[in-house]
Formats: C-alpha cells, sequence, structure tokens
C-alpha cells in the first residue's frame, strides 16, 4: 500500500513540475501550454462516441470541460508514475535514477503523439499542425520536464 501512496505522491510531484515547466514557457518564451480545457471537452465527448475531431477547437465547449482536462492531466500524471516501477521495480522509491526518469518522460510522448494530438484532429505527432517540429519540440520538453519531476519528486519521498 505504501508503495501506491508514495507513486501517487510523485506522480502529483512530477505533474507539478510540468506545469512549472508550462508556466516558464508560457511566460519566458511567449509560447502557450496546452490548453486543458480542451482534453477535458474530448473526455467530455467520448461517452457521446467521438473519438475524433477534425479539430478539437471547433467542437463546441462543454460544461465542466476546464476542471475535467485538469483532473484528467493530474491522474494521467499519476497513472504514468508507475512506470519507474515496471522498468525499476520498487528500488525505483528508494533509490530514483535520473536515466529511468527521463526514460519515463520519453516513453510518455506516445501518448499525446498517437492518442491526443491525433483524437485532437493535429495528426500523429503534430503532423497536421502549422508547425509540427515545433510541436513535437515543445511536447518533448514538457514531457522531459515531466521525467525529470519524476527524479526530484522520488529523491524527496526517498531521502
Amino acid at each position: 500500500m505504501m508503495i501506491i501512496v508514495k507513486t501517487v505522491i510523485v506522480g502529483i510531484g512530477a505533474t507539478l513540475v510540468m506545469d512549472l515547466w508550462s508556466w516558464c514557457q508560457k511566460y519566458i518564451l511567449k509560447v502557450p501550454p496546452l490548453n486543458y480545457g480542451l482534453v477535458g471537452r474530448w473526455i467530455l465527448t467520448l461517452p457521446e462516441g467521438k473519438f475524433y475531431h477534425h479539430t478539437i477547437a471547433s467542437t463546441s465547449r462543454m460544461p465542466g470541460e476546464l476542471l475535467t482536462g485538469w483532473g484528467f492531466h493530474y491522474l494521467i500524471g499519476i497513472i504514468f508514475a508507475f512506470i519507474p516501477l515496471l522498468l525499476n521495480g520498487t528500488l525505483w522509491l528508494s533509490e530514483p535514477s535520473v536515466s529511468t526518469a527521463l526514460l519515463t518522460g520519453l516513453l510518455t510522448l506516445l501518448a499525446p503523439f498517437m492518442i491526443l494530438q491525433p483524437a485532437f484532429g493535429f495528426g500523429i505527432a503534430a503532423s497536421r499542425t502549422p508547425r509540427p517540429w515545433l510541436a513535437r519540440l515543445l511536447s518533448l520538453l514538457t514531457h522531459m520536464a515531466y521525467g525529470f519531476g519524476l527524479y526530484v519528486a522520488a529523491f524527496a519521498i526517498a531521502a
């Protein structure tokens, strides 16, 4: 049970680091982060059988989409925090490694590239966006920030 609690804490911590990076990206680099309201919109249209959108921005807003999107963002951050356990076992929680954390960040790129971006109408790995390589780079940096956050959070609870 303690492994689950620690992993949940690590997932929340890593997601907070990812959000801190997104804040820096927005205010320092002047690049807007993902609008989690769009994630919520996508989640809320799933029960209607709407898995793919021409573009998610052209889909009507839904009540509660922002809260749903942020909640889903943190839930996924927690779920992804179990990946280092799959890679290194429970040793990860007592002796976290930067390499495992960053590898996890890279592995989690599959979710936006293969699921979220296509579902939003942006194509696989943002191939249908105006600047796909910029979108890919920003996704990579954000997921590396998440990976770094995994390490920082795991290191903090291991101490």
